[in-house]
């Protein structure tokens, strides 16, 4: 039967209904905070991005931050909004000063419309501004005006004020995680050298620009000193670790494109081609860059990002007439880093002996790649270990924020996740008994264990991030010591060969309820001793106690309400500050005697 079609189908949506309708189009993923582009960051970042453009200007060295519980607030030192027009700017769609390229030249924000995205997804939104001695303030609730304060002097300095609390009703249960705001954070300083940001009365400020962004993102030291280089509208860094794979930290006008762009790509191909003719050799560009470690940054006149998010560059060139993105690039590099490693034969020499090793290696490897790819390629076919899903993280499809990977071991709770997941968005990867303890062994390893080699070609990630396949790999295992070990065995395998998967905030532990407590009205799931407590008290005396003793026990009817819309993810955090060499080499090394130590110094015995 055809649905009639007439005038009454058709609706104008106002710009908040739009907003609010489509949050996707303006903030990626709404998102619950566990994950770090997760859209209530991304409202920090729309705000904090204007008082950066105000920087970039010259007005405001100082940006005041601070994030209590659900509330945000901003305080710059700019220019101050201009008071005729502060609720057009807050509440009209397509309204601001960066449509006029002498105001903002090479602002990140271009369109409009990140501040009135803002505005229309939080339960209260506040804006004051500051302008010569006199200040005006405007209350919104869901975008909608509640009051406009006037016109009236002021003492304060200049500058902006923006306070907002994201809405409860779109996001959920949300939860700021402070590690990913000061990292976002700490992004700006290094960007905008002289500024200085205090994030809940921490300093956050650097000298030395993407130098001290690699020096803040590196576990250990570089195999030589940081190559740092700077010129008109670019900046890079770079240098060779010890990991394995490529590392790169990519910004366009001060944001970063977390998947890159035509910027990246010519800042690669620049790397490779560089140092291809430096030393006068035919080296192969994925031993030039195995273990690298860089920073790419570059300065647009009216950017395009292929998303409102602006996670990756479209620009093809560098200002409306000017060179393209990619000459650009390379010819500073190819000039500047040219000139670097002629003037410093030393670190030339360690580049060389890095780029050697990792071509040795390749090469030692071959033989077993082609064997295992062969393997990879045959069960795929046969389709034994995974159960995939439609949407992958690489497709050009809404929902590919959304795709994720359950790993987990047994038949039976292989089973129970893929009678429940989303076939949409949701794979199954499914390990047979515990996996290896990889650490301290080669990535040769990765190759001739088929549980290992088989992970790998699932998610994609043998070459790097870039063609990675789904956006969320979470581990699934049960809650008891074996779960716990399986846990520890793939988190050795990551940490050893793929850091850079979490790094970026790809991993997660699958939080699986402990309890079911229900009586005949009601089921609660409980995920520990004090939710199973305050279930009994709500439920009364003598409900029904369930513990799972494993993610099988758990049929499939009731598994897909722990990972669907409410699912609990523990993301997999790794700092500066976290050494991946000590800790692996700590609790999966051969250091046994200090571990039992640990454990006796540390173990809990419960007292009568």
């Amino acid at each position: 039967m055809v649905e009639n079609y007439s005038e009454e189908n058709i609706r104008t949506l106002d710009w908040r209904e739009h907003v609010r309708l489509r949050p996707g189009m303006y903030i990626g993923k709404l998102g619950d905070g566990t994950a770090p582009d997760d859209g209530i960051y991304v409202l920090v970042k729309e705000v904090v991005d204007n008082s950066i453009d105000e920087f970039a200007m010259g007005a405001g060295d100082e940006i005041v931050i601070r994030v209590e519980e659900r509330a945000v607030s901003v305080r710059d030192f700019g220019r101050g909004i201009p008071l005729g027009k502060l609720v057009d700017v807050a509440s009209k769609m397509n309204t601001g000063a960066k449509y006029d390229s002498a105001a903002f030249k090479k602002s990140v924000g271009l369109n409009g419309v990140g501040i009135k995205a803002v505005n229309a997804l939080s339960e209260t939104f506040i804006i004051r501004s500051f302008r010569d001695g006199e200040t005006r303030g405007a209350r919104f609730t869901r975008g909608g005006l509640d009051e406009d304060s006037g016109v009236t002097t002021t003492s304060e300095p200049n500058g902006t004020l923006v306070t907002f609390m994201a809405d409860k009703e779109l996001f959920g249960n949300y939860h700021y995680i402070m590690e990913y705001l000061e990292s976002m954070l700490k992004n700006y300083v290094f960007l905008n050298s002289g500024l200085t940001i205090l994030f809940n009365e921490q300093k956050l400020y650097s000298k030395r620009g993407l130098h001290d962004l690699l020096v803040e993102n590196m576990s250990g030291e570089g195999l030589y000193p940081i190559i740092h280089l700077k010129g008109h509208d670019i900046e890079m860094a770079m240098t060779h670790g010890r990991q394995y794979g490529e590392e790169y930290y990519a910004f366009v006008n001060g944001q970063h494109t977390t998947q890159g762009g035509t910027h990246l790509a010519a800042f690669r191909e620049a790397v490779g081609k560089t140092v291809r003719e430096f030393y006068k050799r035919d080296l192969e560009l994925t031993d030039i860059r195995t273990s690298i470690i860089a920073a790419i940054s570059i300065k647009v006149q009216d950017p395009m990002f292929e998303s409102q998010t602006k996670t990756k560059l479209g620009s093809r060139d560098i200002a409306p007439g000017g060179p393209p993105v990619r000459n650009f690039i390379m010819d500073f590099v190819s000039r500047e880093l040219d000139n670097y490693l002629h003037r410093n034969p030393d670190t030339a020499e360690l580049l060389l002996q890095k780029i050697v090793e990792a071509e040795k290696e390749r090469k030692a490897m071959a033989g077993v790649q082609k064997i295992a790819r062969e393997r990879a390629k045959q069960v795929s076919l046969h389709n034994r270990k995974l159960r995939d899903c439609r949407v992958h993280y690489g497709d050009n499809h809404e929902l590919k924020r959304a795709s994720s990977i359950f790993i987990t071991e047994g038949d039976s709770a292989s089973g129970s996740i893929t009678k429940s997941r989303d076939v949409n968005t949701q794979a199954v990867f499914s390990l047979r008994g515990k996996p290896l303890n990889t650490h301290g062994l080669t990535k040769k390893i990765v190759y001739e264990n088929e549980e290992f080699n088989l992970l790998q070609a699932a998610l994609n990630i043998e070459d790097g991030l870039e063609g990675l396949r789904y956006n969320n790999v979470i581990v699934a295992t049960d809650a008891d010591v074996d779960g716990m070990h399986i846990r520890l065995l793939l988190l050795t395998f990551f940490l050893q060969f793929f850091p850079d998967l979490v790094r970026a905030g790809h991993l997660y532990m699958l939080q699986t309820p402990l309890f079911r407590v229900r009586d005949k009205k009601e089921t609660r799931y409980c995920y520990n001793e004090s939710e199973r407590e305050k279930a009994i008290r709500k439920l009364g005396p003598k409900p029904e106690i369930t513990r799972f003793k494993g993610l099988g026990e758990i049929s499939p009817d009731e598994f897909k309400h722990f990972i669907g819309k409410d699912i609990r993810l523990e993301p997999v955090r790794v700092t500066r500050q976290d050494s991946i060499e000590a800790i692996l080499s700590y609790y999966m090394g051969k250091n046994t005697a200090e571990r039992q130590e640990f454990i006796i110094e540390n173990l809990y015995i419960e007292k009568d």
